[in-house]
């Protein structure tokens, strides 16, 4: 009788019983929520941190872009035809206006730097929805003269300045345009004229048709700031040129 109320008593102590393993169930379900948890807030955190560190080098490819396409700015000329019967008139291949740009340039996004002259047309055209703008850029090869003078529409006085300069095509904005910079409260471009021993002035408007700005200036500014992030600035980039484009090399 004593050995069969033991081996009861033994089978009872060794059992679990229903609360304790509501309590170790609760325990554990408490403790994967919050390793969830944990995982969700480090992986927000990696997220914004790659967010934040591509909007940098977006930026910085920006500036970059802009620098070595400038920089790449090459002296030539373009045959100017204002009418079908009008005398062609040479002119130094530049338009320079607030918001459009046209250039020659040995360096392109879809080249490189590989020496291929290119013609750039730089417009600042209205933003997604209408807010704020953005900067586009097309590239077409550079084929002579004759082939940059096809966006001349001829030599007139400007209606802002009343100087005479050359007029141009409007810059067509299509599929094959780059967006070089977007969300931007404003972008505009000035030009920098030094003709010594006068000092030098920023432009809006490049009048002259016989030579090439000293500098150029581009003007940015983002359309939602943000001091976690690199933000677009204001560029000065020296134009470096041996020559001016109507000057024979045979004078330099």
């Amino acid at each position: 009788m004593r050995q069969k109320i033991s081996s009861e008593k033994l089978g009872n102590s060794a059992g679990v019983t229903l609360m304790e393993l509501l309590i170790a169930i609760t325990l554990v379900s408490l403790l994967s929520a919050g390793i969830v948890i944990s995982l969700r807030v480090g992986l927000s955190a990696m997220n914004k941190a790659d967010a934040r560190l591509m909007a940098n080098r977006r930026v910085t490819s920006i500036e970059r872009i802009l620098e070595e396409e400038i920089t790449g700015i090459m002296p030539v000329t373009a045959d100017c035809h204002p009418a079908q019967n009008a005398p062609l008139i040479k002119i130094a291949f530049f338009q320079g206006e607030p918001a459009s740009m046209r250039l020659a340039s040995d360096y392109s996004l879809q080249q490189g730097s590989r020496g291929t002259p290119m013609i750039l047309e730089f417009q600042v055209i209205p933003g997604e929805n209408n807010q704020g703008v953005r900067l586009i850029v097309n590239e077409h090869w550079y084929t002579g003269s004759q082939q940059a003078g096809s966006t001349c529409l001829g030599v007139a006085p400007d209606p802002l300045t009343g100087l005479t300069a050359a007029r141009f095509l409007p810059i067509a904005v299509g599929a094959n345009s780059f967006v070089v910079a977007d969300k931007l409260s404003y972008c505009r471009f000035s030009y920098r004229e030094f003709v010594p021993p006068t000092p030098a002035k920023w432009l809006g408007h490049w009048t002259h048709t016989d030579s090439l700005p000293d500098a150029i200036r581009i003007e940015m500014s983002p359309l939602a700031p943000d001091a976690g992030r690199l933000q677009p600035v204001t560029l000065t980039i020296p134009v470096h040129v041996t020559r001016q484009p109507l000057v024979p090399y045979e004078n330099n």
